[in-house]
């Protein structure tokens, strides 16, 4: 029996809007009986709101299309100004009203224009006997721009006294939306973040003609196992799931394994989903790079954790800056005359190691150095002469607030700031190798 009935549409878009929309008929269930018939005023304007990925624009698109209601769908990112949005909008009625897409330049600079000209566009006979629903996806962005664009549109069917019902997109609750001085109270719509059952139904839609639905769908459930937790974008967890499919299905390939076999897929597709969990999100290298990385048994990348193009953002000095922190935090003081003076001597290890200090320095944590000794660090490490101006100040201040380093104490003390490093060893060993610097023969704890 289907989920979604409604007297003023056809049982057959009906059906087919329901298999388009998996997982999500409660909500379309709800904006059907909102919008009522075709030449019904409906509601004058709707707020919905959810989390990223949570079939908010998909939803609205799908329902609009396929019920061939007349609609101006805009994002607000897009046309980030008050006027071109206004133009972009008055651009896509003449297309609706016309049904053809070649349309004429609109000027439009005011609110006062865009509702005269708004009433021009609408006063087609197609248009009038209908409602016309204007989408404002990303929403949030109208805060950004004249205070009068915000409550006009909420208001919109009363000022222009036609059939118009602006639905707005965001994923930002209301509260942050509602202006000071008050405003038309939209009526508001929550859309639920997917539960796990529910990624499942969706992502299992997509399987391979030439392998099974059960088959599929048990990848499906591995996938959601082991990302689900630290992930739940549709949109990224189906790029995964494109991704790591012909490393689950290669046992199967091979005749290594049957379909039923979970035991041994399981076991093959485990190390590949474990180094994709270091890159979700992130994008370090392409689907084409990650697949020939795969198949040469090869790491996702040299750096654990985090993206390779941040180290790479990072100013020349900077990465210095970050080096020489690192080695005051996990050098002992007494350590930098062996390491930094060139004329140091002969100095075993073993002279100086106490017996509390057999502990390795990297498993005690950072430990807090003053500025000076991190710029007498840095004027040893460094090449060429640095002068301790404004500019490596403030490099250090923006390390502190990026949180690479932290600084200890309070901003008052006498003997000056000091700061830890935050960094893991990984992440300074990538620092390092874009500089060409060595850090393993200065860190006391790799002697």
């Amino acid at each position: 029996m289907p989920n979604l009935e409604h007297p003023a549409y056809p049982a057959a878009d009906l059906l087919h809007l329901e298999s388009l929309v998996p997982c999500r008929e409660s909500q379309v269930s709800t904006l059907l009986s909102i919008f009522g018939e075709r030449q019904q005023f409906s509601f004058p304007s709707l707020f919905i709101y959810g989390h990223t990925s949570s079939g908010k624009t998909y939803v609205m698109q799908t329902l609009l299309t396929t019920l061939q209601l007349p609609h101006v769908f805009v994002n607000c990112v897009e046309y980030f100004t008050s006027r071109l949005l206004l133009e972009e909008i008055l651009i896509q009625l003449q297309s609706c009203s016309s049904g053809t897409e070649q349309t004429s330049p609109v000027h439009c600079d005011t609110l006062n224009d865009f509702v005269r000209l708004f009433k021009q566009a609408v006063a087609s006979r197609e248009l009038q006997d209908q409602t016309l629903y204007i989408v404002l996806d990303r929403a949030e962005q109208l805060r950004e721009m004249e205070a009068n664009i915000l409550p006009a549109f909420l208001r919109l069917q009363e000022l222009t006294d036609r059939n118009v019902t602006v639905i707005l997109l965001s994923e930002v609750v209301w509260e942050l939306f509602r202006p000071s001085i008050g405003c038309f109270e939209p009526f508001t719509m929550y859309f639920p973040d997917y539960s796990i059952g529910h990624l499942q139904k969706i992502l299992s839609q997509n399987h391979p003609p030439e392998y099974s639905a059960d088959f599929y769908a048990a990848y499906i459930n591995i996938l959601l196992g082991v990302f689900y937790m630290v992930c739940r974008d549709l949109k990224e967890l189906r790029h995964l799931a494109a991704l790591n499919f012909a490393k689950y299905c290669e046992p199967v390939v091979r005749g290594e394994a049957n379909e039923r076999d979970t035991r041994k897929l399981w076991k093959n597709i485990e190390p590949h989903l474990k180094k994709a969990m270091q890159t979700v999100y992130l994008r370090e290298i392409s689907s084409s790079q990650w697949e020939r990385l795969q198949h040469d048994g090869g790491e996702p990348g040299q750096l654990k954790g985090l993206s390779a193009h941040t180290h790479v953002e990072l100013p020349y000095y900077s990465k210095f800056l970050l080096i020489a922190a690192y080695l005051a935090s996990y050098n002992p003081v007494r350590t930098d005359k062996r390491f930094f003076l060139k004329h140091h001597g002969k100095i075993r290890k073993t002279n100086f190691m106490k017996k509390h200090e057999k502990t390795s320095n990297h498993l005690l944590g950072p430990k807090p150095f003053p500025l000076d000794r991190l710029l007498a660090i840095l004027y040893s490490i460094v090449d060429n002469r640095v002068a301790p101006t404004a500019n490596i100040f403030s490099q250090i201040t923006s390390l502190v607030t990026l949180q690479l380093l932290s600084m200890v104490g309070q901003n008052d003390q006498l003997d000056g700031p000091r700061y830890k490093c935050t960094v893991s060893l990984d992440f300074i060993r990538a620092i390092a190798r874009t500089v060409n610097f060595d850090i393993i023969k200065y860190l006391y704890d790799f002697l």
